[in-house]
């Protein structure tokens, strides 16, 4: 577990840092990376970037460590803060210029052997009226969530106390209906 590759020299300390207290963390855990990406929605060769330094990981999967890793409170928000700044640091590869790509004006004209004609292009950025679901570093800060952790956001924001009268109400409906079901059944079998 603690046999981990050596990271770059080149790495900002806050990154170095952040990187340093995930890998304690994980290793704290006591899990194989295989076990933590089952555990967690992230696979295991997505945490290897994580620990590697080779790509930031998303501030849910922070999260999803600290819950794994039984951290909670004032921990929890260090690795947040932690996240925030080595974020901010990470080194960012140059992102090379986005050539245009030819796109037809006003619809595809037909030219000799079916292609576009010359001169009925237009040039039209790559990605041009395309949704980005990424940020402008080329990752996502707030992936789908496993449906375990909207369960635990979803009971932090309701208040404990009509949860619990709707829990017995279910469960005494369930019990009618096994009554009732009973009572058919002995009816019938006579």
């Amino acid at each position: 577990m603690g046999a981990w590759q050596p990271l770059p020299e080149e790495l900002p300390a806050e990154v170095r840092h952040f990187v340093e207290q995930l890998r304690l963390l994980k290793d704290r855990t006591g899990m194989s990376l295989v076990a933590l990406g089952t555990r967690t929605a992230y696979s295991k060769s997505s945490w290897q970037r994580y620990l590697n330094a080779s790509q930031p990981p998303p501030r849910q999967a922070v999260v999803a460590l600290c819950r794994v890793a039984g951290v909670a409170g004032e921990e929890t928000e260090r690795f947040g803060v932690r996240w925030e700044l080595a974020v901010r640091a990470w080194p960012r590869e140059p992102v090379p210029p986005v050539p245009p790509v030819p796109v037809p004006a006003g619809g595809p004209v037909p030219g000799p052997g079916g292609e576009p004609a010359p001169g009925a292009e237009a040039s039209v950025p790559a990605g041009h009226g395309v949704s980005a679901a990424r940020g402008r570093d080329g990752y996502e800060e707030e992936p789908t969530l496993p449906w375990w952790d909207l369960l635990d956001e979803e009971s932090s924001r309701q208040p404990a106390g009509p949860r619990a009268p709707r829990l017995l109400l279910y469960a005494a409906l369930l019990a009618v209906v096994l009554l009732l079901a009973a009572v058919a059944g002995a009816v019938t079998l006579g």
